[in-house]
């Protein structure tokens, strides 16, 4: 196991206060306000080495770069904010999507992503319909 330091515990101290899967560079903002020298290959090189270590783990969508979140989750899904670009965890799954497979094929896993926009992306007049006010 990787001895801790001041960078990887800024790095995870990143992850944990975000709540959602965060890109590298979102890690790196938020991190060098505990260590205003952390750079970029070191946080790819940290979170390499906790996705290895099982301490993270990556949430990998078609055409992005991966974002990281820590292991250990329940099985979930991801939302993906057509606004800010932003991935938030959705705690509910469809179930068994085994019944979707062409005849014969087994279903051994499955990734779900919802597409659309977060409430801070949304303008006051949805937020406001979808209050029923």
């Amino acid at each position: 196991m990787e001895r801790s330091t001041r960078q990887r515990t800024a790095i995870r101290d990143a992850i944990v206060a975000a709540g959602r899967p965060v890109l590298a560079q979102e890690v790196l903002a938020q991190a060098q306000a505990d260590v205003p020298a952390l750079g970029l290959a070191t946080v790819y090189r940290n979170l390499k080495l906790m996705v290895d270590e099982g301490e993270l783990r990556q949430v990998l969508l078609p055409g992005e770069n991966p974002r990281y979140e820590l292991a250990g989750h329940a099985h979930h899904h991801h939302f993906q904010c057509t606004g800010c670009q932003r991935v938030f965890d959705v705690h509910a799954c469809p179930g068994d999507l085994g019944r979707l497979a062409p005849a014969g094929f087994t279903v051994e896993d499955h990734d779900l992503t919802l597409y659309g926009r977060c409430t801070d992306c949304q303008g006051p007049a949805a937020r406001a319909r979808r209050a029923g006010r």
